[in-house]
């Protein structure tokens, strides 16, 4: 990498929640090779989480919050402020899904629809309402959804997770629309190969059969994604599908 390239994000403030691992790692780790200073967020893996802050190239912090508490999501940006004094970028990557068919109704259980929710939906709007402020005194303040193609297309792990997905795509437009100069944008996988999937094999095989491109998605495919939409500072509002082709043909 090019000096120029390493500290091109220097000087800026990022959280990435849900970054002990997965797609959330990856995004913690190019923003800190490009010289960002990165905060580190999980719910429960707080030893995994610690590992991957200090492993980072750049100043980093781990800060454990669950995002679908409130107070929790409120004290991860208030620690990071109180430690930095700004925020400049903020990732929202924590989410949380399970296996559901789609016929089965039954299965899809109050209690797992709730909770999709309330990590997916109600936790990311509570944090990037708390963040918003704040990113509005950057220079360029940005937010980056990490929602699904499954918020695209009737398709996805649950009826709920998808319902979920499509609500933060429409919700990304609409902060898009109302809090400029804040940039907001989403980056919207198909099925991603991280530890969350890894028994996911069926998934994975249908996929590689199906889509263009033969494969499923990878963390780092994910990762440049949210960069490409950091980098472009007169992208707002957009959805950037990174699925291999996979829409074009289901």
């Amino acid at each position: 990498m090019v000096e120029s390239q390493r500290n091109e994000l220097s000087g800026k403030i990022a959280i990435v929640t849900g970054s002990s691992s997965g797609i959330g790692e990856e995004i913690a780790r190019r923003l800190s090779d490009l010289g960002a200073t990165v905060v580190v967020n999980s719910a429960s893996s707080v030893e995994a989480g610690k590992q991957v802050a200090d492993s980072l190239p750049s100043e980093s912090l781990y800060v454990q919050a669950d995002i679908s508490d409130q107070k929790a999501g409120q004290r991860l940006i208030d620690t990071t402020l109180l430690k930095f004094g700004q925020l400049d970028i903020l990732v929202n990557n924590a989410g949380w899904t399970t296996l559901v068919a789609h016929p089965d109704l039954d299965a899809l259980t109050d209690e797992i629809f709730e909770k999709t929710f309330d990590v997916n939906v109600f936790g990311t709007w509570w944090l990037t309402k708390a963040a918003m402020p704040h990113l509005k005194k950057s220079s360029d303040g940005n937010v980056v959804n990490i929602t699904s193609i499954a918020g695209v297309r009737p398709v996805g792990s649950s009826i709920a997770y998808a319902m979920t997905k499509a609500a933060l795509n429409h919700m990304t437009i609409l902060l898009a629309k109302s809090c400029g100069p804040v940039r907001v944008n989403a980056v919207a996988p198909g099925l991603v190969e991280t530890p969350w999937t890894r028994d996911w094999q069926a998934q994975h095989e249908n996929v590689s059969r199906v889509a263009p491109l033969k494969r499923s998605a990878t963390p780092k495919d994910c990762g440049e994604a949210t960069i490409a939409l950091i980098r472009n500072k007169y992208a707002t509002g957009q959805i950037f599908v990174v699925d291999g082709g996979l829409t074009l043909v289901i």
